[in-house]
């Protein structure tokens, strides 16, 4: 078996689910349902920078699909991922370790509340930033765009922060101007719902 490198990940995540504006997943950390009693994710990452040991993994896309049928914290989660064709074949199975959990660490989770991980594939995944704007796409497969949520002061997006949860320890709120999934079998659309924004700092094992 294969020694697990040191690995780290920085850079952007954006989600956009099936709740009503805000998930209560992020500060119940699981133990609240989602507000449909179910959740249906797709995400988005940006590794700003990132390695798995010396292999470089910097300016790499990546598009997430989670399905969680009831509490987050119950498990039996179903994820796929679609990580950026310009990934290599080596970056490809360090991300594919990550994003299992099998290389410990931040994503050690999935590990132990994935039931069903039905794969890693690669396609052309871009994730554009326009202003306060995400926007995430796979052609034919993921089209996506959130937009933050103003807060009272004037240019400031309404800000969760000092939270345990797993992804980052501060959200910003968001909303979805555009959401439309299709994969894994899938059709969603979640425009209007609720999203977020994060910045992550992902490290292991």
């Amino acid at each position: 078996m294969a020694a697990i490198e040191p690995w780290k990940m920085k850079g952007e995540l954006i989600l956009s689910c099936s709740c009503q504006v805000f998930c209560p997943c992020v500060i119940s950390l699981g133990q609240h349902p989602p507000t449909e009693g179910h959740c249906q994710t797709w995400g988005g990452i940006r590794i700003e920078k990132g390695n798995y040991g010396d292999l470089d993994l910097s300016d790499i896309n990546i598009a997430l699909m989670i399905e969680i049928p009831s509490l987050m914290s119950r498990g039996n989660w179903t994820v796929g991922a679609y990580v950026d064709e310009r990934a290599d074949a080596y970056q490809l199975r360090a991300l594919t370790k990550i994003l299992s959990g099998r290389a410990k660490g931040t994503t050690h989770l999935f590990s132990i509340l994935v039931g069903k991980f039905v794969g890693v594939f690669q396609e052309k995944v871009t994730y554009d930033i326009d202003g306060d704007i995400r926007r995430l796409k796979v052609p034919k497969l993921i089209d996506g765009e959130i937009q933050p949520i103003p807060g009272k002061k004037a240019g400031e997006p309404v800000v969760i922060k000092n939270t345990q949860y797993w992804i980052s320890d501060e959200v910003t709120v968001a909303r979805a101007n555009r959401s439309k999934f299709r994969a894994f079998g899938r059709n969603w659309d979640f425009k209007g719902l609720s999203a977020e924004l994060c910045e992550i700092d992902w490290s292991g094992p």
